[in-house]
């Protein structure tokens, strides 16, 4: 099969009688080149079917117009949304993103730092994976002055900007609204407590109960990896205990989706014999039934003060720098909560 051919700067030149280097200029709106020229070479470029060698140019300049993003899963509804963003914002700047793809594993994570860094990306927008606590690979981009911000999962050890909404008040609202319902024995189904977004929803959750002066039960907190199995597994351990608690607040929707189905599966009434709070609003949340009671957080809306920020950082050529940006959360408010 012939190989198709493309239409160069010198094809323009040999049509219109001229040099490479004028035509070469028109294109590039030289003000040493007469408009009578730039308009013959732009007319015979449509006519011929040119397309500038982007990848050329950007080669010149040391740009590439492309940005990275590091996520854990596409599958979660908070990361697609939060993609959503970047990619509206980053495509309006004249930017195309890439994106990699983490598995919530750290070994993956550096393969996808190593891939975008050969990519040669203006800069990256990452979200840890829940195992990583090694953050070696991310000198790849901060050795070299390549801009990184982080969302969600942040990582503190870097000197980079980042992204993150209110868990603290979102773990305080959750558990101050459990209260207000008349709950007496609070648990909390936590995520890992090296990342700063759990942490935070659990010391929220523990400013709540310290003002409304609850007794703190090391037994009724438990941390999780959060995954549909660790939350029945955890549901199973609350529930199974003779003294058991009469509302949970879980660091996410999915964990609070099997605390809901298990509670089901053993005959306890929700809300009646047991509340429940999510974290996230995730699609399903609204249709489960009972519908469940969370904590709001836009990942549209980190996704695109992300792609704000570190296209700022690259425009404006400031280097890595430590900003924080918080945005809100807020109770949504259903059926698995409303006693």
């Amino acid at each position: 099969m012939k190989k198709e051919s493309h239409t160069t700067i010198h094809d323009i030149a040999r049509a219109l009688n001229i040099s490479g280097s004028t035509v070469s200029r028109a294109l590039n709106d030289n003000s040493r080149i007469s408009e009578k020229t730039k308009k013959a070479v732009r007319d015979m470029a449509r006519q011929l079917g040119y397309q500038p060698n982007a990848l050329a140019s950007n080669l010149r300049t040391s740009c590439t117009n492309t940005i990275g993003v590091i996520i854990p899963r596409i599958s979660r509804y908070f990361f697609s949304s939060a993609i959503t963003g970047i990619e509206e914002l980053a495509r309006t700047r004249g930017y195309n993103v890439i994106i990699c793809q983490s598995n919530d594993q750290e070994a993956r994570e550096a393969d996808c730092v190593q891939t975008l860094f050969a990519s040669r990306v203006d800069g990256v927008i990452s979200s840890i994976a829940i195992n990583t606590e090694n953050f070696e690979h991310y000198k790849t981009f901060t050795d070299r002055n390549i801009p990184l911000v982080f969302f969600d999962r942040v990582c503190d050890e870097l000197e980079t900007s980042q992204v993150v909404v209110d868990d603290f008040k979102g773990g305080f609202i959750a558990a101050e609204h459990l209260i207000s319902k008349g709950c007496k024995r609070i648990a909390h189904i936590g995520g890992p407590q090296h990342l700063n977004i759990y942490i935070n929803r659990l010391q929220g959750y523990l400013k709540a109960l310290r003002k409304h002066n609850f007794e703190i039960e090391e037994e009724l907190i438990i941390e999780s990896l959060l995954t549909r199995e660790d939350g029945e597994a955890c549901a199973k351990k609350l529930l199974d205990s003779p003294n058991r608690p009469d509302a949970i607040f879980a660091a996410n929707d999915i964990s609070a989706l099997s605390i809901i189905l298990y509670a089901k599966e053993i005959g306890l009434r929700i809300p009646e014999d047991l509340a429940v709070v999510g974290f996230s609003n995730e699609p399903f949340s609204e249709y489960v039934s009972p519908s469940l009671t969370t904590i709001e957080q836009s990942g549209f809306d980190v996704g695109t003060k992300a792609t704000e920020l570190l296209l700022d950082i690259i425009t404006n050529k400031t280097g890595n720098h430590q900003e924080t940006i918080v945005l809100p959360v807020k109770l949504i408010e259903r059926e698995s909560s409303n006693r």
